[in-house]
């Protein structure tokens, strides 16, 4: 997996790049009680605010970490959005994005330089 600053994580699946927010994330967030979720078939560029999400501490927005097209997003979360909370680096994904060129995630934190970053 690769990290963002903005607590995001990246997870490659055949041609697709899983997206979610880290458990660090979801621990400051405290408990999610709304989700909103971009189209399937949306092109994003990086830092384009994608997800919306709401907690009872605050609103947040998740950022595209890569430019891509949005393939398939987990509309599971819409329903029940506390899985955030339950699974956030596992079933808790929000998006799958389609992106031309893989090694741009190679300029991403791996595991250990986001524990440092977080420490």
């Amino acid at each position: 997996m690769k990290f963002t600053e903005e607590h995001e994580w990246l997870r490659v699946e055949d041609d697709l790049v899983v997206v979610g927010i880290t458990s660090h994330a979801a621990e400051q967030l405290g408990d999610v009680v709304f989700v909103e979720l971009p189209d399937a078939g949306t092109t994003v560029s990086k830092d384009d605010e994608v997800v919306v999400i709401e907690s009872v501490k605050a609103a947040s927005d998740i950022l595209a970490p890569v430019d891509g097209e949005i393939a398939e997003v987990n509309d599971a979360l819409v329903d029940d959005p506390g899985k955030v909370n339950e699974d956030p680096e596992g079933d808790a994904w929000f998006f799958k994005l389609k992106i031309e060129d893989l090694s741009v995630l190679d300029e991403l934190m791996d595991e250990a330089a986001y524990k440092k970053f977080v420490g």
